[in-house]
C-alpha cells in the first residue's frame, strides 16, 4: 500500500498515484499531521505493512477520533471539530456524529421519513412543539435539521419562534434580518442564510422580535413563502414558540401541515402533551409523533 503514495513536501501533503485525497493529505490540511510526520508513518508503514492509519495510530501521532474525521472526509460526511467553528457545540449532531445521541437523532430522522416526508413528495415541511419552554425543542430542531443534512437533503431550519427566539444564537448569525422582515415585506430569499461549515444547509433566523408575532405567521404571505421555499429545499424544520404559552405553534403547525412533540423527560406533564396534541389534532395538523429529550 505504501507505493500507492507519493509524499509531497513542497506541497504539504499526500496525494494517491490515481488522484484521490489520501488519509495522509486530510490529516495534514486539517493541521493533524505534517509533511515529515507523513514520512515517519510511510516508513513504519512499508516496514511493517500497515495502514496508513494503523501506522500513524502506533506512532502515536493520531487518535481514533482523528481516523473517523478523515473517514467523513473521504465518504462525503463532514462534520466540525471543537473550537475550530463559530457554531454551537450543543449542535452535538455537527460535532459528534457518531455518538449514541447522535444515532438516536438518525433514528428519529427515518420515522419522520417512513412516517411523513416520503409519503407524499408535495411533504416538505416539520413544525417542532412542545408544551412549555425549556423542554429542548429548539435543541432538537436544531439538530435535526443538521442529521436531514447529512442525509444528503437540501436542507433549511426557520426559527418561527419570533417571541424567544434561538437558533440565531446557535449557528452564530446575524440575526438583524429574518422571518419577521419577510413576512411583512420588508426583506426576502437573501434573509436565509446558508451555513458553509455545514452541508446542504441554511438557516432563516427569526429576525427582529415584531409587536404581532400571531398576525405575521396568520398572513397569507406565511404559507405562500413555505411553498416557495419547498421548490428550493428537500426538508424544511420550523422551530416555535412553547404551544402551551402562545397560540402561534397551532398555527405553525397547521401552515406546516404535521407537528413532531418534543417533552422532557421528569420534566413535561403527560397532561400538556396531551392538551398540545388536542390542540394541534383540532386543525389540519398531522402530529407524526412524540419525542421524549432526556439531552
Amino acid at each position: 500500500m505504501a507505493q500507492n503514495y507519493i509524499v509531497a513536501a513542497a506541497a504539504g501533503s499526500v496525494v494517491s498515484k490515481r488522484g484521490e485525497r489520501s488519509i495522509g493529505a486530510i490529516l495534514i490540511d486539517a493541521g493533524k499531521l505534517t509533511p515529515e510526520d507523513a514520512e515517519r508513518i510511510l516508513r513504519l508503514q512499508r516496514e511493517q505493512g500497515l495502514r496508513f492509519g494503523d501506522a500513524a495510530t502506533k506512532l502515536g501521532l493520531i487518535t481514533q477520533a482523528d481516523i473517523e474525521f478523515v473517514l467523513s472526509r473521504q465518504f462525503d460526511y463532514p462534520y466540525l471539530l471543537r473550537g475550530q467553528s463559530d457554531v454551537s457545540e450543543d449542535l452535538i449532531a455537527a460535532y459528534a456524529p457518531f455518538s449514541p445521541q447522535v444515532e438516536t437523532l438518525r433514528a428519529l430522522r427515518s420515522q419522520l421519513m417512513v412516517r411523513w416526508f416520503d409519503t407524499d413528495p408535495a411533504r416538505k415541511a416539520l413544525a417542532v412543539v412542545s408544551a412549555a419552554r425549556n423542554e429542548g425543542r429548539s435543541f432538537i430542531a436544531a439538530n435535526l435539521a443538521v442529521v436531514f443534512s447529512q442525509l444528503g437533503e437540501h436542507t433549511l431550519l426557520i426559527d418561527a419562534d419570533l417571541r424567544n427566539p434561538c437558533q440565531h444564537k446557535l449557528f452564530s448569525l446575524d440575526n438583524r434580518a429574518g422571518l419577521s422582515a419577510v413576512l411583512s415585506g420588508r426583506a426576502g430569499p437573501e434573509a436565509i442564510q446558508r451555513i458553509p461549515a455545514l452541508r446542504d444547509f441554511s438557516v432563516l433566523p427569526a429576525g427582529a422580535l415584531p409587536p404581532n408575532p400571531l398576525e405575521l405567521l396568520a398572513r397569507p404571505l406565511f404559507p405562500q413563502l413555505l411553498q416557495e421555499l419547498a421548490n428550493e429545499f428537500d426538508v424544511i424544520i420550523l422551530d416555535s414558540p412553547a404551544a402551551a404559552e402562545y397560540a402561534d405553534a397551532q398555527t405553525l403547525a397547521e401552515r406546516a401541515g404535521a407537528a413532531l412533540i418534543v417533552a422532557r423527560r421528569n420534566a413535561t406533564r403527560i397532561s400538556q402533551v396531551r392538551s398540545v396534541i388536542d390542540g394541534l389534532s383540532q386543525g389540519r395538523t398531522t402530529v407524526v409523533g412524540t419525542v421524549l429529550n432526556d439531552f
